[in-house]
């Protein structure tokens, strides 16, 4: 695009230390932007320990900053991160939800607090290595949130709740690559990152091991757990470390159903199925495909749009989790101010607390936080249920 000259916008990158952000930043150089690098860091309560890759992050930042021939600056957010993101995510996992902190922090750190810091830099945008796309719609004037065009990194739900304002003064400049092109453009630019593996595990928790880090701040209450006929089969260590449709550590393993016949499934897993609070009591039913991890309908609260007004109702298609395909479906508005998805496909553990992402082919309309789901008959402790 030939260098823009003493006219050339100020854009600021979000730098993490991997890849994505690394070559979003050469990118934007590349096409004249002035390029300013931000290191965000959003989490100092065990910084000393092996599980926080923060230091180590920081110094690929500066590394990759270098190379590309950026300044770079590190600032922290750890004050708003705790305040808007981690106290809520405590507040839904003792209620016995399960949050989805990532979504929360771009809407409230990365596109908020980051945008604000950097429209103070003079930026007339900010850049991160989210697999997305925004385009503006030149019909209804609005701009719009796309899928990544790589399907297999897609990050469109995690950016759900970003609004008219944001996205306006977002760009996104992996978002029209595949992953293997970042990586082959990373190597061939000599960026000290280029082979580093992608970053998994919840934003500010890493790699650790989930519920040891829960434990710090969610007092345990054991409790029975249950099967679908009433019979205790376990304790639980709290609901709080349960999610729905989770089958490791239940520490029930060894236990069939009772009067199963030979081949009938009397060896199949056990499924945590629903966390009822009020009894302190988690229940689980055996099969992947038992009745009560099916659901056809939900409702979803809390809702965003990336429009600013809810899409009319009608047939869309939405995910209830990351990692899943989009699944057809019809939108029910109601009167609670949140939505209703009712799907002819039943979605499988659909989980209070995580994000429901309503999509229109490539376009991410938004979506809310699961609240209610039509689940089947109750459990009876004398049921046979199948």
């Amino acid at each position: 695009m030939g260098n823009i000259t003493s006219s050339s916008q100020r854009v600021v990158v979000g730098l993490s230390g991997g890849v994505d952000s690394a070559v979003s930043a050469w990118l934007l150089k590349q096409q004249g932007y002035e390029v300013i690098g931000i290191f965000m860091k959003n989490w100092e309560d065990d910084d000393d320990s092996e599980y926080c890759s923060s230091n180590i992050d920081f110094v690929d930042a500066a590394a990759v900053a270098d190379v590309i021939g950026i300044e770079i600056e590190h600032v922290n957010f750890a004050a708003e991160y705790k305040d808007r993101v981690f106290a809520e995510f405590l507040r839904e996992y003792q209620a016995g939800r399960t949050p989805n902190p990532d979504v929360l922090c771009n809407a409230e750190i990365k596109f908020k607090a980051f945008l604000d810091h950097a429209m103070r830099l003079g930026a007339e945008k900010i850049a991160t290595g989210h697999y997305a796309r925004v385009r503006h719609n030149q019909t209804t004037g609005k701009h719009e949130l796309l899928k990544g065009l790589d399907p297999l990194k897609d990050q469109s739900y995690f950016l759900h709740r970003l609004n008219q304002a944001q996205l306006a003064k977002t760009l996104f400049p992996v978002g029209e690559l595949p992953k293997t092109e970042v990586r082959r453009i990373a190597a061939e630019i000599g960026l000290p990152n280029a082979k580093k593996k992608d970053s998994t595990g919840i934003c500010f928790i890493g790699e650790r091991p989930f519920r040891d880090f829960l434990n710090r701040y969610i007092a345990k209450e054991p409790g029975p757990i249950k099967d679908a006929r009433g019979r205790v089969l376990g304790k639980h260590q709290g609901l709080s470390f349960y999610t729905l449709g989770q089958r490791q550590g239940l520490g029930i393993g060894g236990v069939k159903e009772k009067g199963a016949q030979r081949g009938s499934g009397e060896h199949e897993p056990w499924f945590v199925a629903r966390k009822d609070m009020e009894k302190n009591t988690l229940w689980v039913v055996q099969g992947h495909d038992h009745p009560w991890l099916q659901s056809h309908s939900f409702t979803a609260n809390d809702t965003s749009w990336v429009a600013g007004e809810a899409p009319a109702p009608g047939a869309y298609a939405a995910k209830s989790r990351y990692r899943q395909a989009d699944a057809a479906c019809t939108l029910v508005s109601n009167t609670t101010g949140g939505v209703q998805l009712d799907f002819a496909e039943a979605q499988w553990a659909v989980t209070p607390g995580q994000s429901a992402v309503l999509y229109d082919g490539d376009v991410c309309l938004g979506g809310g936080v699961i609240n209610t789901v039509a689940e089947a008959p109750a459990a009876q402790p004398q049921a046979t249920l199948a």
